[in-house]
């Protein structure tokens, strides 16, 4: 099944939110902040790795009845250090065990060799003497288009041979997202050209839900472009962030599906993993609640 399809399916099970993973240490419950942390400093940090990792995992298991599909952040695994990245692989490992559609929120962006590189490492994994290594194996992996199309196509084929997915930065949630986005280029903004060649590079992976594997990141932060960029982009997915913490409403977000419910996952990071006070005991029936209310 491609991506696409296997992405429908996860929304049609369990609907179309997408709980962003993003282990910030500071906001953990304090049941697991406090857990035994040894020392040296070395010792401490794998040990704050490893804590995350088991938060990480009781998210997974609290949001799956009610999401379908999750979004880690590499940058708070990376944070930790090489204990981080056997966190995230901990993961995104789990999450596939259960049965999500998982997203790496990594942003890549690179050329040649480097940006195979790095669709490797998310997709298929190391090949070395004919052997394929395993590493992260995410479904999908959010990439920056800036540096053009022999940057994205690294990717696309890497996706294409492994049935996976991207998500391209098109219009993006965070309040600066204009300096560029909004660049009025032959007589249009520069993120509406980036969704025409979304739109072109999805077109080969069209699967049987009437949806390709080449996904747009689209802010629930800007609700009238949401809308503009859904009916430009009829068989893109969109990926959907801003929703919740960062202001977007269940209201904004709506235009960003089809007619036939599909079309859209929309993110929430903060708003479900971090529902709670650090030190509430109950955190985990705020983080199911949560979950039930957004979703």
């Amino acid at each position: 099944m491609s991506f696409s399809d296997r992405l429908a399916e996860a929304v049609r099970r369990k609907g179309p939110l997408c709980v962003g993973i993003d282990p910030r240490w500071e906001s953990l419950p304090k049941s697991i902040r406090e857990a035994p942390l040894p020392h040296p400093t070395t010792a401490r940090l794998q040990a704050v790795a490893e804590h995350t990792a088991t938060f990480c995992v009781k998210v997974l298991e609290l949001v799956a009845p009610f999401a379908g599909v999750v979004k880690p952040q590499s940058a708070f695994f990376e944070l930790l250090g090489k204990w981080g990245m056997h966190a995230q692989e901990a993961v995104l490992n789990r999450a596939k065990e259960m049965g999500f559609v998982t997203i790496l929120d990594a942003k890549r962006g690179d050329i040649a060799s480097t940006a195979t590189a790095y669709a490797d490492a998310a997709f298929e994994g190391c090949k070395i003497d004919g052997e394929t290594f395993p590493v992260w194996g995410a479904d999908s992996l959010t990439i920056n288009p800036y540096l053009g199309r022999d940057a994205v196509e690294p990717f696309l084929v890497a996706a294409k041979a492994a049935e996976r997915g991207v998500f391209v930065l098109v219009r993006t949630s965070n309040a600066g997202s204009g300096l560029f986005q909004d660049l009025n280029c032959d007589g249009k903004p520069l993120y509406r050209h980036v969704a025409a060649a979304v739109a072109e590079w999805n077109k080969p992976t069209i699967g049987a839900c009437g949806l390709g594997d080449v996904g747009a990141v689209v802010g629930a932060t800007h609700p009238r472009e949401l809308a503009e960029l859904r009916a430009e982009l009829p068989n893109v997915w969109f990926l959907v962030p801003g929703y919740g913490a960062q202001g977007g409403t269940a209201a904004d977000v709506r235009a960003g599906f089809r007619s036939d419910g599909l079309g859209a996952v929309v993110n929430s990071s903060r708003g479900v993993t971090f529902p709670f006070h650090p030190d509430d005991p109950d955190w985990e029936a705020k983080t199911r609640s949560e979950c039930v209310y957004r979703g």
